[in-house]
């Protein structure tokens, strides 16, 4: 199942309320699909710049998923009506989408000019079909990181009110990467195998120890195929304030559960769960803190079943607390619950069994320890359509 899309599924309603925005890849005028990762480069600074500064910006893979269902190549030039068929795809309320073109030096240039760089963009707004003027930026080429940077401040200007526009200066940018790193960074996304991808994200980390994003791509990349010792190392070096930051902190708390490191993934997941209370979230604290036998691990799946209580997990996993702590009655009503939810159940079938015989945990075999059951999703995006809908219902 491909995630991005539950957003559509998850919060429809929110997304018709909150300001959605979706950034195209800048379309290559070069004629040279070499530098096509430029374009990349351009919309991924966009894109982190506006969600930096609260802006609800859909990610780069439910970008790729309408691009392919739509039969549309990446960097390529885009008519108009392509534009709205993504953002309607998507249920953006705005689309950004621009171009580039990189203009060789000129023959009594220095021999290390690489040639000047021209960049515009334009916002679409598919609420009222219309768009705002072109905004451009001119620079050479090894300028490219400045460059994007203050295109980001211009189409930011363009989605948010005068009065509350920071100066460039103002944003919460990290610091200037080395265009070398950012090549190999941005090459790394766009690559299609994923042996391909951890090289040039290797490479780009090396050429730049203070560049996060290719850290945190790294850890994913190793998370994904059980490396979680490796992973978590990556993981740790995506500092707080990083674009990634919350979601590499979730990563990392699945890392040392999967590690045995529990106090460790309790650590991780506190952190995130103060800044996005995700139902996931609350469930793999309840399961991290279950292992080391804490009593507040009920509490916490009564959290994440409180945010959905039609999701089975969290129905076997409070059962399951409960009945550690020798609450049989309340944890075979859970038991039930879950049944209800997944007749197939056999583990909760099971552990019924146990709360109706009144078994305590420490008269059980083997086979019945350890059952936590953990949610790696992680629908931050979806997390913050909701709050953002309902702020503005409030207001």
């Amino acid at each position: 199942m491909w995630r991005p899309f539950l957003l559509v599924v998850i919060g429809c309603w929110a997304l018709a309320s909150a300001q959605t925005v979706v950034v195209l890849p800048f379309s290559n005028l070069s004629g040279t699909a070499n530098l096509d990762w430029i374009g990349e480069s351009i919309a991924e600074c966009t894109r982190e710049t506006l969600a930096s500064e609260g802006i609800l910006v859909l990610d780069r893979a439910s970008r790729e998923e309408a691009y392919r269902r739509l039969s549309l190549r990446a960097s390529a030039p885009l008519t108009h009506a392509s534009v709205i068929k993504v953002g309607d795809l998507l249920d953006a309320e705005r689309v950004v989408y621009g171009s580039f073109r990189v203009s060789p030096p000129p023959p009594d240039s220095a021999d290390n000019q690489k040639g000047s760089l021209e960049v515009s963009v334009r916002v679409l707004n598919l609420g009222q079909m219309t768009q705002s003027p072109e905004d451009s930026e001119t620079a050479a080429l090894d300028d490219l990181v400045e460059v994007q940077d203050r295109l980001s401040w211009l189409v930011l200007r363009r989605l948010v009110a005068p009065g509350r526009v920071p100066s460039p200066e103002q944003l919460h940018r990290p610091k200037p990467v080395r265009l070398d790193a950012l090549e190999s960074y941005v090459r790394g996304l766009m690559a299609a195998a994923p042996e391909q991808k951890h090289r040039l994200f290797t490479q780009a980390a090396r050429l730049d120890a203070g560049f996060s994003q290719p850290c945190f791509q790294l850890g994913q990349l190793l998370w994904s195929g059980k490396n979680y010792r490796v992973a978590a190392g990556w993981l740790e070096r995506v500092p707080a304030g990083a674009p990634s930051y919350t979601e590499a902190s979730f990563l990392l708390g699945l890392c040392h559960y999967m590690l045995g490191e529990y106090d460790k993934a309790i650590a991780s997941f506190r952190l995130v769960a103060e800044s996005v209370p995700l139902n996931e979230v609350w469930n793999d604290l309840g399961a991290a803190q279950s292992r080391r036998n804490l009593p507040e691990a009920v509490e916490s799946f009564r959290k994440a079943m409180g945010g959905d209580p039609n999701d089975s997990t969290y129905r076997f996993n409070l059962g399951y607390a409960l009945w550690k702590n020798g609450e049989f009655e309340a944890a075979a009503d859970s038991f039930r619950a879950a049944l209800d939810l997944a007749a197939a159940d056999a583990e909760a079938t099971l552990m019924l069994g146990r709360c109706l015989k009144k078994t305590p945990a420490q008269q059980t075999e083997q086979r019945i320890a350890g059952l936590e059951r953990i949610n790696t999703n992680f629908e931050e995006m979806a997390y913050r359509q909701l709050r953002a809908t309902l702020e503005k219902k409030r207001d």
